[in-house]
C-alpha cells in the first residue's frame, strides 16, 4: 500500500494573531559588570542554601509534590497577615500573570495598561488571546488617572495592570491613586510588585475579600532567588480559587516549594540586603547626578536615565565595549533615548560610573 506524499511544508501554522509576536528577553552579553536584568547584587545566605540541601536529600522524588503547595503558601500568608487560602503561588510571577489572563482573559476580553510599563503586561495577555487597550502616562511618566478613566469607561478591562514602583521607569503610584484605581476599574486590579521591598508603600494593606484587587510578588529581587522563578499572588480567596481551576495539576515543584518556604526563615537577611540596596541606589543616584543624563526618582533596585546630549543606544554601545551591561529601552513607548541601570555592588556601580562618564565624554 502506498502512502500519500507529504505536503510541502509539513510545519503547523502559528496562531494569526501570534504571526508578529516576538518573545520577550534580555540581551545577555558577556561582561565584566551586569545590570541589565534588575537581580540582587548579594546571593541568600548560606545558611539558607544548606537548609535548602538539608530538606531536598529527604524529598521522596518518586512522588508528586504537594499540588496545593499548602506549608509554603501557610508561611507566606504569616508573612503578610493573610489567610493561606488568599496566596496563590506559581513558577515565578510572570505565571501568576498568565493565569489571571487565562482565568479572567481571552476572546472578547480585555487588559488595561500604562505604557512604559512592564512588557509582560501586555506580552502575556496577547499569548492568552486577550485584547490590550493602551493608556498613556503622563509627561513625567507618572500614572496618568484620566488615561486610566478613559481605558476603563471605553474597554471595561477585566484585569487593569499597574505596576508600583513601575517598571522600567522605578516610579511609585501613590496609595491614593491606586485605591481610585481600584474603585473605578470595572474588572480585576492588578497591583504588579516585584520591587515592593525597596519602596515605602505597598498596596497590600487594600486587600480584601470584598475588593477587586490582588498584588503580585516575586523571590527573585528581594530574596535573591532568581534562579528558582517562584512568585506569588495575594488577594481575594474567591480569586484564587478561580486560578485553581486554570492551573495545571503539580506545576509547583518540591523543591521550588521547600526554597521558598525555607527562605522566609531568614527575611532580617533580606531586609538588611534590601536596605544596603536602597543606600547603594542613593549613591548611584548621586553619581548620575554630577553626569549629563536627565534620571527619574526610583523606588526600585533599578534607576532609568536618558542622555542629554548623546544617543541612547550609542551609549549603551559604548558601555558594553566598557564591559558594562544595562538595559536599553530607547525602542520602549515613550521612552526614547532612555537606559535602566539596575543597583549594583558598590564596585560594580563604580564600574559603571566610570564608564558612563567616558562614553559622555
Amino acid at each position: 500500500m502506498s502512502l500519500p506524499a507529504p505536503p510541502l511544508d509539513p510545519r503547523p501554522r502559528r496562531r494569526p494573531d501570534l504571526v508578529a509576536l516576538e518573545g520577550y528577553h534580555s540581551p545577555q552579553v558577556d561582561v565584566a559588570v551586569r545590570l541589565n536584568t534588575n537581580e540582587s547584587p548579594y546571593p541568600p545566605p548560606a545558611a539558607w542554601a544548606e537548609a535548602v540541601a538539608e530538606e531536598v536529600a529527604g524529598v521522596e522524588w518518586h512522588r508528586y509534590p504537594d499540588r496545593q503547595a499548602r506549608r509554603l503558601r501557610s508561611a507566606l500568608a504569616e508573612l503578610h497577615g493573610v489567610a493561606p487560602e488568599q496566596v496563590y503561588v506559581a513558577n515565578g510571577s510572570n505565571e501568576v500573570i498568565q493565569a489571571l489572563c487565562l482565568a479572567y482573559g481571552g476572546r472578547g476580553r480585555a487588559v488595561g495598561v500604562f505604557e512604559p510599563t512592564y512588557r509582560l503586561h501586555s506580552h502575556i495577555p496577547s499569548i492568552t488571546g486577550t485584547s490590550v487597550a493602551t493608556g498613556a502616562r503622563s509627561a513625567e511618566l507618572s500614572l496618568d488617572l484620566d488615561e486610566v478613566r478613559r481605558v476603563v469607561a471605553e474597554v471595561e478591562p477585566a484585569l487593569t495592570f499597574l505596576c508600583s514602583p513601575n517598571n522600567p521607569t522605578g516610579m511609585l503610584d501613590p496609595p491614593e491613586a491606586v485605591a481610585e484605581v481600584a474603585a473605578t476599574s470595572a474588572g480585576l486590579v492588578v497591583v504588579d510588585e516585584a520591587y515592593a521591598e525597596f519602596s515605602p508603600w505597598s498596596a497590600l494593606e487594600l486587600v480584601d475579600d470584598d475588593r477587586a484587587l490582588v498584588v503580585t510578588r516575586t523571590f527573585s529581587k528581594t530574596w535573591s532567588m532568581a534562579g528558582a522563578r517562584l512568585g506569588y499572588l495575594v488577594g481575594p480567596a474567591w480569586v484564587v480559587e478561580d486560578l485553581s481551576a486554570v492551573t495545571l495539576p503539580y506545576h509547583l515543584d518540591a523543591f521550588k516549594q521547600a526554597a521558598g518556604r525555607l527562605a522566609l526563615r531568614f527575611e532580617d537577611d533580606m531586609r538588611r540586603r534590601v536596605s544596603a540596596v536602597v543606600a547603594e541606589r542613593a549613591r548611584l543616584v548621586a553619581g548620575l547626578g554630577t553626569l549629563a543624563v536627565r534620571q527619574w526618582p526610583s523606588a526600585a533596585n533599578f534607576v532609568l536615565f536618558r542622555p542629554v546630549d548623546a544617543d541612547g543606544s550609542t551609549v549603551w554601545q559604548g558601555l558594553v565595549e566598557r564591559g558594562v551591561l544595562v538595559r536599553d529601552c530607547s525602542s520602549w513607548p515613550g521612552l526614547d533615548g532612555c537606559l535602566r541601570v539596575t543597583v549594583g555592588t558598590p564596585e560594580e556601580d563604580d564600574a559603571f560610573l566610570g564608564a558612563l562618564g567616558e562614553v559622555l565624554t
